[in-house]
């Protein structure tokens, strides 16, 4: 056999396999494991939401404020802008006037989490010292005493490496509460 029929010969059973291998592991694997997402009964269906990692966002006055978004969705990341930005500033600025204004603090108490968006752009969860200023402005419009809003807002912070506050279990919480 010649060194040319020898290569034809190689070059047509490794393009039997590229094609064996695509329709197994980019038609059938796929479609079995969707398949067997869509049995009842195991451990929930594929394609509804996890509501303890989707944060809920409510609006109104009875609610905790999460973290600004820096993300349009469905894509998520954070703003490539940074401090020596000046649009960038502005922005940080009228955050920080418009939520002082809000809590009814001064601006220099507003923490840096509340004005600026997590590395993904996506994360609410929100600083202690954020949840604090914010407890006075939901206990008014929930209609719960201030001592409750801090009790529901310590059941809800926890954290491994840095202490944050769940603002969507926070937000059920005072639902529940309400």
């Amino acid at each position: 056999m010649t060194s040319v029929e020898n290569f034809f010969k190689q070059a047509w059973a490794g393009l039997r396999i590229l094609l064996v291998l695509t329709v197994v592991c980019g038609v059938l694997y796929p479609m079995a494991v969707w398949g067997v997402s869509r049995i009842p009964g195991l451990h929930g269906n594929a394609e509804a939401t996890d509501t303890t990692s989707v944060a809920v966002v409510r609006e109104g006055d009875q609610y905790f404020v999460p973290r600004p978004s820096a993300a349009t969705l469905p894509a998520s990341g954070g703003s490539n802008k940074g401090e020596l930005n000046e649009d960038y500033d502005k922005v940080i600025a009228e955050r920080r006037t418009e939520i002082a204004q809000r809590e009814g603090v001064a601006e220099d108490q507003v923490p840096q989490d509340a004005v600026t968006a997590s590395a993904s752009g996506l994360d609410p969860h929100i600083s202690p010292e954020y949840a604090t200023i914010q407890v006075p402005r939901v206990a008014r419009a929930s209609g719960l005493s201030e001592e409750k809003v801090r009790e529901l807002v310590s059941v809800s912070t926890g954290g491994t490496f840095t202490t944050t506050v769940n603002v969507t279990a926070l937000n059920r919480a005072i639902d529940a509460a309400s």
